[in-house]
């Protein structure tokens, strides 16, 4: 028989990094399941992820004492909880380059309620937006707080709560296209596509692209050779 677990899964997100924020987080023990989230005005996308695994292991320690599992797609929060805090600590919060250390105040906070658990915490890298349920809806709460949209947290029985807790397997279709996404952005332009207001425009550096597009609603796109550009500057020009 499995041993009993606290299930956690946790995410944050800003719109704008920093900007607007939001985290979110799922905890499943026993036949029961909440859902915590929250919003800040301003802020970045690993304050919001520290946050989300903060918030969630506090309200874990009022639980029953049982193994923690939780699952993050933040490697930035699983290396510096288990790996960096330790020199950390040791150097007063500097970091080996002599510098304070970004998010001192939160890295606090979790290695505290961290060495409360003692080694009852398993932290678990999950891949984003590749279709684990307990990512996707932790996803879903932190985004939709960043975005300041009203939102519905469950607090119940887990037999009412329509996500799966229990799977942390990808889906296969979503992960290759992630890994193509990824592929594709290290590789060298040839040019950049916007779409501003219907009319498209070719542009030989990110940064007349960028230009062109921030702070507007726009779609732009890195084409990677003059077939892959046309391609694309066709797409941008359908309506």
């Amino acid at each position: 028989m499995e041993q009993k677990k606290i299930r956690i899964f946790t995410d944050g997100a800003s719109k704008g990094n920093p900007g607007p924020g939001g985290w979110g987080a799922i905890i499943a023990s026993g036949e029961r399941v909440v859902e915590l989230g929250g919003h800040e005005r301003h802020t970045t996308n690993n304050r919001m992820e520290m946050k989300a695994a903060l918030e969630a292991l506090s309200y874990a320690r009022k639980l029953p004492a049982i193994p923690v599992v939780i699952n993050t797609d933040s490697s930035y929060v699983i290396n510096g909880i288990t790996k960096w805090v330790r020199g950390w600590k040791a150097r007063g919060w500097m970091t080996s380059q002599k510098k304070e250390v970004l998010n001192r105040d939160l890295w606090k906070e979790l290695s505290n309620i961290v060495e409360k658990f003692g080694d009852g915490i398993e932290w678990n890298y999950v891949g984003g937006h590749i279709g684990i349920p307990g990512n996707e809806r932790a996803d879903e709460i932190a985004s939709d707080f960043a975005l300041g949209k009203k939102v519905n947290l469950h607090s119940g029985a887990r037999g009412g709560y329509g996500v799966d807790v229990h799977t942390v397997v990808h889906d296969s279709a979503k992960h290759k296209a992630k890994s193509s996404l990824r592929t594709r952005s290290k590789q060298k332009a040839y040019s950049y596509v916007s779409e501003v207001g219907g009319a498209v425009k070719v542009h030989t550096t990110w940064a007349e692209c960028e230009e062109r597009v921030r702070g507007k609603q726009a779609r732009f796109k890195k084409a990677l050779s003059p077939a892959d550009e046309a391609r694309i500057v066709k797409a941008f020009s359908m309506k």
